[in-house]
């Protein structure tokens, strides 16, 4: 049992099975990160159902994926971290709830972000065969670390946070964790990057003033995308998991509402 109010913020707490604190200053953060996560996430759908007309295409089903992704994710460790799984050896059925649901969540969250990206890259980088050269790149490349990064992870954190773990274990998935979040910075980043890099193409050419405009929100966003993306890997690599893990369910549900704010005005404009 953690007895500093502040013993939540050392670097590896939290990493295996839970967090059993009494301090009410943790509480509060994880049920206020965890809550707003989720209200982001809902408010997210919400205005996903009502904007478009028709529910299909690849672009409106990685939107709706990636965002209900964050609420399990969420909800996953708010039950992980308000220990409300009983103690290690008695019926564990809430704690390995808290495991599937952080990670049923943490699939379409991270890899739905991606595909959101991806489902209108071919805006910008055109149709030639120099843009389908890129989106056939990016496309394989999503697809390979969707399965080398999240399959690994997701049996080492089963492992890490089962009741009859290993130090083995523990250590592997610390890892792996920051080998995946390292893989998905530098995914996100090179689709961020295109997107600048073929905005800024493209502004050079002339444009209506109103296209213009949606062109250089579009680099602004990609570039806050980054630097989010930046602050999670920061706080991974410190070993912050448990404050790193709150975050990012808040964060990925703002990257979403900026992709879906200009994503959706850009097809008008190129």
């Amino acid at each position: 049992m953690a007895s500093s109010e502040s013993s939540w913020l050392l670097p590896g707490a939290g990493v295996t099975k839970g967090y059993d604190s009494e301090s009410h200053s943790f509480r509060i953060c994880v049920v206020f990160f965890s809550g707003l996560a989720v209200y982001n996430a809902v408010e997210l759908v919400v205005m996903i159902l009502l904007s478009f007309r028709r529910y299909r295409g690849l672009y409106f089903w990685s939107l709706m994926l990636a965002s209900l992704g964050i609420t399990p994710y969420a909800m996953g460790f708010l039950i992980k971290y308000l220990a409300i799984f009983p103690p290690v050896g008695a019926n564990s059925n809430a704690r390995w709830l808290a495991i599937v649901l952080l990670t049923m969540g943490w699939w379409p969250m991270v890899t739905g972000q991606s595909v959101v990206l991806w489902s209108r890259l071919h805006l910008v980088a055109g149709r030639g065969a120099r843009g389908q050269r890129i989106l056939r790149i990016t496309k394989w490349m999503i697809i390979i670390n969707a399965v080398v990064l999240h399959i690994p992870t997701t049996v080492l954190t089963f492992g890490a946070n089962g009741i009859d773990s290993s130090t083995k274990f523990g250590l592997a998935y610390n890892i792996m964790e920051k080998i995946q979040m390292a893989g998905f910075f530098v995914q996100e980043t090179i689709l961020s990057s295109i997107y600048i890099f073929e905005t800024i193409r493209l502004l050079q050419v002339s444009l209506q003033e109103g296209t213009r405009k949606t062109m250089k929100q579009l680099i602004a966003i990609n570039a806050i995308i980054i630097i989010m993306d930046l602050v999670i890997l920061g706080l991974e690599g410190a070993s912050l998991y448990i404050l790193q893990t709150l975050l990012k369910g808040i964060i990925y549900s703002v990257k979403l509402k900026l992709e879906f704010a200009v994503l959706g005005k850009l097809v008008k404009h190129v």
